[in-house]
């Protein structure tokens, strides 16, 4: 049954577009050339779909005509029969033109109940709630950070994914403070760069893409700051690793129920660990993280006298 061939594609459309939600019905326009069977589609989807957050949800199948034009007689029109025939002449001479579409046309949500928001908000609640319970650490990476900018070392970041994006947020927020009168620091991201990125990435395997940066870009004074939403990201593990070597100050936000790999290899100096499995809260602990490790840098550093040796906060 073909249907499952088409099913496949339409759910995972369907599943890019609801990021997580129950879906409760979907509409699906689909060109009459695919020869589909309505509750057969239906019956396919529900079985690709088990298991999933789209499992249960009705389908809806419009059928979208051919445009006809015929060979006899000219005459043009629309049918949606497998086997067109003219409708002046009924000529079976026809030429056909279109009727191969398959576009998931709408989804609908299913109504979230109280519980399940709460248990959503729950989630969050327990990720942020571990984060509170680092403050030692937290506060011990800030005056490591701060000490470092004291000394004429700069902050570069790196991330895999979606962290890259996050590697650049923290860049641009020590370089250009959003609050003003804050002292803007040295940073700079490397995942910015697309041609070095993928030369190494080309070259020397994905893995190398920070490791090999670090070794001509850093300095020993230096913080290394590795972002990765699972904790063992291969090419944020190495790059660590790199930094280490060559002694910078290496500081992880490190996602998972444990860190991962680079909180178990002890890959940096300070590993903040994002507590969840889910990347969307992964990623929302990791921003509250590193406005804070700002933040706090920027407290230290207006105390000179905590940065001298032996100061610890």
């Amino acid at each position: 049954m073909h249907e499952f061939g088409l099913c496949e594609g339409v759910l995972d459309a369907v599943r890019k577009r609801a990021a997580g939600r129950q879906v409760a019905a979907i509409r699906v326009r689909c060109g009459v050339r695919h020869a589909v069977d309505a509750p057969s589609m239906a019956q396919a989807f529900s079985v690709v779909a088990a298991g999933t957050e789209a499992a249960g949800a009705t389908v809806e199948v419009i059928t979208v005509p051919a445009a006809v034009t015929c060979r006899d007689c000219g005459a043009t029109g629309e049918s949606i029969d497998l086997i067109p025939v003219c409708a002046k002449c009924a000529s079976v001479h026809v030429e056909l033109r279109g009727g191969d579409e398959l576009v998931l046309e709408s989804v609908r949500y299913a109504a979230s109940d109280g519980a399940e928001a709460a248990r959503r908000f729950q989630r969050r609640d327990e990720a942020t709630r571990h984060l509170a319970g680092q403050a030692k650490a937290v506060a011990a990476a800030c005056h490591a950070m701060a000490v470092r900018f004291h000394q004429g070392g700069k902050l570069i970041a790196f991330g895999s994914g979606g962290a890259s994006t996050d590697a650049q947020h923290v860049a641009v927020e020590f370089v250009h403070p959003v609050i003003v009168g804050k002292r803007a620091l040295p940073a700079i991201s490397l995942t910015t760069d697309a041609a070095t990125v993928t030369g190494i990435a080309e070259r020397d395997g994905a893995p190398a893409i920070f490791a090999h940066q670090l070794r001509y870009l850093a300095d020993p004074a230096d913080i290394a700051l590795g972002i990765s939403a699972d904790g063992s990201t291969a090419s944020v593990l190495a790059g660590l690793e790199a930094a280490r070597d060559q002694g910078l100050l290496t500081v992880s936000l490190a996602g998972g129920a444990d860190g991962g790999l680079i909180a178990a290899t002890k890959a940096a100096d300070h590993v903040l660990v994002a507590a969840s499995d889910d990347p969307r809260i992964v990623k929302e602990v990791h921003v509250t993280t590193y406005h804070i490790l700002w933040e706090l840098v920027h407290v230290f550093l207006e105390q000179p006298g905590v940065l001298s040796p032996g100061m610890v906060p």
